[in-house]
């Protein structure tokens, strides 16, 4: 049986570690992100934000935890929010966020193709907020929490 040629069909994966854009079309992006080292949760040091979009995660495989702030200028509160295969996370614009994710994880990323680092600041967590990060990944991920 013959593929479908790359003019009507485009095929695209990505099995390295981090984040990797695939598709790009009009005013929107699809990405995948796999597990980096800079998600583990001790590495968690900042949070970002989208200034001009919502920013949807759906898990693929693997286990990824999301993290939301509550806060405009600061970070007042986190929520961790365990992601279910197959559920579409949707994060507000402008709302705080990162993640953690085993090492076998793979999470599909749909954004806005102009989202960048130019419109989407970080802020720094404290260190109160940083072991609270550790703490809620020890929880959910501990065989009591799975």
């Amino acid at each position: 049986m013959k593929s479908a040629p790359t003019s009507i069909l485009e095929v695209k994966r990505h099995d390295a570690v981090g984040y990797q854009p695939l598709v790009d079309y009009a005013s929107w992006r699809v990405a995948i992100l796999n597990f980096s080292d800079d998600l583990l949760p001790e590495n968690l040091t900042r949070m970002q934000r989208h200034n001009e979009t919502d920013e949807v995660f759906v898990l693929l495989s693997g286990r990824c935890i999301l993290f939301v702030g509550e806060g405009a200028e600061t970070i007042e509160r986190v929520y961790a929010e365990p992601l279910v295969p197959g559920q579409v996370y949707n994060v507000k614009q402008a709302v705080w966020h990162t993640h953690t994710l085993s090492k076998d994880a793979k999470v599909l990323v749909v954004e806005n193709r102009d989202t960048t680092y130019d419109n989407s600041p970080f802020i720094d967590l404290s260190e109160i907020q940083h072991r609270g990060l550790i703490e809620m990944v020890e929880e959910l991920w501990s065989p009591q929490g799975a």
